[in-house]
């Protein structure tokens, strides 16, 4: 699969390492510069050109969020944003300049995209900015009491939670060319400088509540929610969840209301105004659907968005849901991916430099996963894949299609849908439209399967037998 290095290091070999670096990660499906490299001097090759102070995180980063400019232009889209850690202490004892990562103890960094998908379609457009850090590791014994202090007396610049603002204005005016930008997020989120600074005439945000705030009116967010009417009660599929929530077939009951959220005494912006306006969508599960003695499903949304009947409310529902997207994305990029956590190199900068580069190819499963929803088709199949690639897709396809209908591959010849189509059943999915769609799991074995097949074809051209 195709990867063209947009970014300029001011040397067009180190330009030329880079696409051949992102050709054999997606080839190989991994990121073990021993496993991509054919030889010991490639090998050597890849290591150097992570470690060369010419390529620079901003320009590797610019590179993967280039062409989602164009792609968003005249849309409304969403950019879900979140963070993730990698945790390198396997390799702790030979790797330096990391940091502490959740526990504490841990050596690790964190990567915090913001995943771009088309609001119509969900269709994955790319990224509009890529945030990486690594922790200081603490120089005396923490006090956790006095640490609390002191960092709520921080300006949110200062603090570590900036991160959202910084990532939604990044996005802002990387994607000025979009009709429409709502930017999704969780609990961390949930800040009021960015309540203030994020939203315009054509951004907005939608943003899981994490406090139960004052409200203009006097009243708590819990007590205001809990006099609002129900407005309807839907039944949603829940899959299964990392063994926290079982599948089921949940019943929620839907409340929404307008609210003003009075100025958070943790805010540190003195010119933010006392209130601000927000509409609430509460979104919790009956005692009657919850199984196996879990807990109910409960979502308090906070949104910019005007709400006017219940169909906003669902679709406001429905974004929000997609936010799983990005921690499909996660999961690609980790243990049941691209395994960007046991690459042996042996610095803090070069994995993270690594792990962006393994991000951009992450997106193209994501890409993949999602292509099969857009229902216009309008992205080509060349946005992923090489002619040459494109020649074995159609020479595969016979193999894969039934004898009924059904069975057929139903997307446009040369759209990326249809590309889609035959990487998953390349990766075990049965290709009937009953069956559950396809994962980025499912995905990413399709792709590795098909790599595996082109090299194979690649090596038949070559050797030409008579």
């Amino acid at each position: 699969m195709e990867c063209i290095a947009l970014s300029r290091f001011g040397d067009k070999r180190l330009e030329k390492v880079e696409n051949l670096l992102c050709e054999r990660i997606l080839e190989k499906n991994c990121v073990s510069l021993r496993k991509i490299a054919n030889d010991r001097a490639m090998e050597v090759r890849f290591g150097r050109f992570l470690l060369n102070e010419q390529v620079t995180m901003k320009a590797l980063i610019e590179q993967r969020i280039s062409q989602t400019s164009q792609l968003a232009a005249g849309r409304h889209v969403l950019g879900i944003q979140d963070t993730t850690e990698l945790n390198y202490q396997a390799h702790a004892d030979r790797v330096s300049g990391l940091g502490p990562v959740g526990n504490g103890k841990d050596k690790g960094l964190f990567l915090h995209p913001l995943l771009v998908l088309d609001a119509k379609s969900s269709a994955c457009l790319g990224f509009g900015a890529i945030h990486t850090w690594i922790r200081e590791w603490p120089t005396e014994p923490i006090d956790k009491k006095k640490t609390s202090r002191d960092y709520q007396k921080l300006l949110i610049e200062e603090k570590e939670s900036f991160r959202w603002l910084d990532t939604a204005a990044r996005a802002k005016q990387h994607l000025t060319e979009a009709k429409m930008l709502t930017i999704i997020a969780d609990r961390e989120s949930d800040i009021y400088e960015e309540w203030y600074r994020i939203p315009d005439e054509k951004t907005h945000l939608l943003t899981r509540a994490s406090y139960n705030r004052r409200l203009g009116n006097g009243l708590l967010l819990s007590d205001y929610v809990a006099g609002l009417a129900v407005q309807c009660i839907k039944l949603v599929s829940v899959r299964e969840r990392d063994k926290k929530r079982s599948a089921h077939l949940a019943k929620l009951e839907i409340r929404f209301g307008e609210i003003e959220i009075r100025r958070s005494t943790g805010c540190s912006d003195k010119n933010a105004p006392e209130k601000i306006k927000l509409r609430v969508i509460d979104v919790k599960e009956l005692s009657e659907s919850v199984v196996n003695g879990e807990e109910p499903i409960h979502w308090r949304l906070l949104t910019t968005h005007q709400i006017e009947n219940v169909e906003d409310a669902l679709q406001l529902i429905t974004w929000y849901c997609w936010r799983w997207n990005i921690e499909q994305l996660f999961r690609t990029l980790k243990k049941q991916g691209f395994k960007v956590e046991s690459s042996q190199i042996e610095t803090g900068a070069g994995l993270t430099k690594l792990a962006i580069i393994a991000l951009g190819c992450a997106l193209q499963t994501m890409q993949l996963t999602l292509a099969r929803h857009d229902e216009k088709q309008e992205r080509p199949l060349s946005d992923i894949f090489t002619e040459d690639e494109t020649v074995l897709l159609n020479a595969l396809l016979p193999s894969l299609e039934g004898k009924t209908e059904k069975q057929k591959n139903p997307y446009q010849k040369g759209k990326l849908a249809w590309a889609a189509w035959i990487i998953a059943r390349l990766g075990g999915w049965k290709g009937y439209a009953s069956e559950r769609p396809p994962g980025p799991i499912t995905m990413y074995e399709g792709q590795q399967e098909f790599a595996a097949l082109y090299r194979g074809w690649r090596l038949s051209k070559d050797v030409c037998i008579p």
